[in-house]
């Protein structure tokens, strides 16, 4: 017999950050989440999507730095 999912049980979810969100929002965005969590206010569960949003916040914002830095050097050459 399968294990019942309780309303509480943590699970990893995909977190999508839309592609055309600014940087400066992207970085106001993580700021917030890690005052958050650092609260101790978040449930586990809470915590961990803040955390699985976090990381793809930081992922978006680490992909426009990238994006800028090439643009860059394309214009110094």
């Amino acid at each position: 017999m399968p294990a019942k999912k309780t309303a509480s049980a943590v699970e990893l979810v995909q977190i999508e950050i839309d592609p055309n969100l600014r940087y400066e929002q992207a970085l106001k965005d993580l700021e917030k989440l890690i005052a958050d969590m650092e609260s101790g206010k978040l449930s586990l569960e809470e915590t961990l999507l803040a955390y699985q949003r976090g990381a793809a916040l930081l992922k978006h914002c680490q992909a426009v730095l990238t994006q800028v830095e090439q643009q860059v050097r394309v214009v110094e050459v």
